[in-house]
């Protein structure tokens, strides 16, 4: 693409949470948004980043909601699974009108919609240039996508954890209830869990502390985002580093 900064990564994996997908209708794929996220990652992948991506499932079904009360954790939890499987499964779709070919590699087998997840598969499909989405989470109860997203990403060797939300970035506090909360540029993942700044869960950020995976939190509903991040435009996000780096405010 002409005019159009090189891309700081070779290759990354993208955490897009189920509810960024509903939009503002409360339950469900919101058509519009289904197709700007798509837009978005084919226009990152023609960049020629090597690009995985887990999906959540909370707009369809959470195995710790209100929708799951009285049902037994690890059902629940499994029909949270297939929900992710129908969000990639829709995220395929919308991102192959785009013209970019992609894999859905699923953690719990279902033949006829997703090859089953093998991480040399995985990293294979990647070095062809497909977008692979990663669907079920890890394929057991009582994980998160969150850790989904982190251990996918170790496996197949990104270089940054992209955790995609609707806010700009991390804040010393709730920007929503206090008018002088700022925005961290960069923190360490010692400080992040100091000040319970809630980055992801718990276990998915032990994950990526132990091993030194950086984890960057942006905005995706600003148009362009993503490719800012993969591009390392500066000024975008708060990136959550190693400890021997410094904590610094936006």
């Amino acid at each position: 693409m002409t005019g159009t900064a090189a891309p700081a990564y070779k290759r990354v994996l993208l955490k897009i949470s189920g509810e960024a997908l509903m939009g503002d209708q409360g339950y469900g794929i919101h058509p519009e948004i289904l197709t700007h996220v798509a837009a978005e990652v084919a226009e990152t992948a023609r960049l020629g980043i090597q690009l995985a991506v887990v999906v959540g499932g909370g707009n369809i079904f959470r195995g710790v909601s209100e929708s799951a009360k009285g049902m037994d954790r690890s059902s629940a939890d499994y029909v949270g699974m297939l929900a992710t499987v129908m969000n990639a499964v829709s995220l395929q779709d919308a991102i192959e009108k785009q013209g970019v070919v992609t894999r859905v590699l699923s953690a719990i087998p279902i033949a006829q919609l997703a090859e089953p997840y093998i991480r040399r598969r995985a990293v294979r499909h990647l070095e062809k240039g497909r977008v692979v989405i990663f669907a079920a989470g890890t394929g057991n109860p009582f994980f998160t996508t969150d850790t989904a997203a982190a251990l996918r990403a170790m496996e197949v060797g990104a270089e940054i954890l992209l955790k995609a939300t609707k806010v700009e970035g991390v804040y010393d506090k709730d920007p929503r209830k206090h008018d002088d909360a700022k925005r961290y540029q960069q923190v360490t993942f010692t400080d992040a869990l100091h000040q319970d700044l809630k980055v992801m869960d718990a276990t998915a950020f032990a994950l990526c502390r132990d091993n030194e995976m950086p984890i960057l939190v942006f905005d995706m509903t600003r148009r362009g985002n993503i490719r800012r991040v993969v591009c390392g435009e500066p000024g975008v996000g708060t990136r959550i580093v190693r400890d021997n780096l410094q904590t610094t405010f936006a």
